[in-house]
């Protein structure tokens, strides 16, 4: 039986790197718009991350204009993800942050942990 999930299973991506709840990213994403490909940037706040194999995949909150809050699910295996860059690293105390979704201005903010 775990022969044939292990068939199964997508190949992870190697330009993914480790990442936690807290960090701020920037995910470099394939987007197809009818003959053409582009790569579109997505920055902001990783808010969940599920590793789960197949379904691993993590939650990423950024704010728009005038103070709108957008949120992005990425699939980690997804051969759609060109790479992800982390430029900083949150100090959290929680595995999910949904408490940064009722947040705006300077209260959004997450300290940087030094390694």
């Amino acid at each position: 039986m775990t022969d044939f999930i292990k068939a199964v299973e997508a190949k992870p991506n190697e330009k993914i790197p480790q990442m936690n709840p807290g960090d701020t990213v920037s995910v470099h994403v394939k987007i197809k718009e009818g003959d053409r490909e582009r790569i579109q940037e997505f920055k902001g706040i990783v808010i969940r991350l599920r590793k789960s194999g197949n379904d691993a995949s993590v939650t990423v909150r950024r704010m728009a204009t005038n103070g709108i809050g957008v949120e992005r699910t990425f699939l980690l295996r997804s051969p759609r993800i060109d790479k992800v860059v982390v430029e900083r690293h949150g100090k959290v105390r929680r595995a999910q942050l949904y408490f940064m979704r009722e947040r705006t201005g300077k209260s959004a903010r997450l300290k940087q942990k030094f390694d």
